[in-house]
């Protein structure tokens, strides 16, 4: 009998977390597939129901893993990625985001926080001032070694941020494949989808060998998730930069406001 409450009251506690996470984690994918940044919008949903750090740090992993899955495979199939220079960009993600994780642990993670705060409102000035900014691509002006040899910087140096700081790898990656490899929003948008579901998949097995996984929330929320994928990737290939272009604006914004609520806090 007392088991059976129990589990009447856990199933009764997945529910209202559902209800609570599920449309959070639609509009997370929606956006992540568009613009990355959706983890902006799916952590604070799980911390906000009470899950421990970690705990909602590995259950959103394991729910934006199948969103971004979804959106990668849209991309695959649509041919919008460029496989040598992400392939590149993957294998120096893992060096890069394993150096920024020691290198937190030596730095005061608020240098970087007032770095951002800085960094941020100047990118998205820049870019008004390019309205045509991600319409156009000129990678094929590079040789393809060189490319690679970018691409793979662009991954380390993203990787570095992840592992040091976090939040808006995504956008950042975005902003380097189109500002500094030279694709259009479309391809790199694409790009970025395949890094981030490595990146993803690598984190999710860490946090669920630690047993930081909550998958009664997890698995049914990465359905929401996986919906808002699908939507926003096609929306993403369908109207390109003009979809992209100002949900990557509403992305820079909402990472500023965490960094400087962070700092605050």
């Amino acid at each position: 009998m007392l088991c059976l409450e129990r589990n009447g009251l856990l199933m009764q506690q997945v529910l209202q977390t559902l209800l609570f996470i599920a449309p959070l984690s639609f509009l997370a994918g929606l956006i992540d597939s568009i613009a990355g940044g959706g983890g902006l919008i799916s952590l604070p949903a799980y911390l906000a129901v009470g899950l421990p750090p970690h705990l909602a740090a590995g259950t959103n992993k394991c729910t934006a893993m199948w969103g971004t899955g979804v959106a990668a495979f849209r991309y695959i199939r649509k041919k919008k990625i460029h496989w040598p220079s992400t392939l590149a960009a993957v294998v120096g993600a893992f060096p890069g985001a394993t150096l920024g994780a020691r290198l937190n642990l030596l730095v005061d993670d608020r240098v970087m926080s007032i770095v951002m705060m800085v960094l941020l409102p100047v990118v998205g000035i820049a870019l008004i001032f390019r309205p045509n900014f991600g319409e156009k691509e000129n990678w094929q002006t590079k040789p393809l070694v060189q490319l690679a040899f970018i691409s793979f910087a662009v991954g380390f140096a993203v990787g570095v941020y992840d592992g040091f700081f976090g939040p808006g790898t995504g956008t950042f990656l975005l902003l380097a494949f189109t500002a500094i490899s030279g694709f259009d929003l479309v391809t790199a948008n694409g790009n970025t989808k395949i890094v981030n579901l490595t990146t993803n998949v690598a984190s999710m097995i860490s946090f669920a060998l630690a047993g930081n996984v909550w998958y009664a929330v997890a698995l049914p929320a990465a359905l929401c998730n996986m919906a808002g994928g699908w939507v926003g990737s096609g929306l993403a290939l369908t109207k390109g930069a003009k979809i992209i272009r100002p949900v990557y604006y509403v992305v820079l914004t909402l990472l500023l406001i965490k960094i400087i609520t962070d700092f605050v806090a």
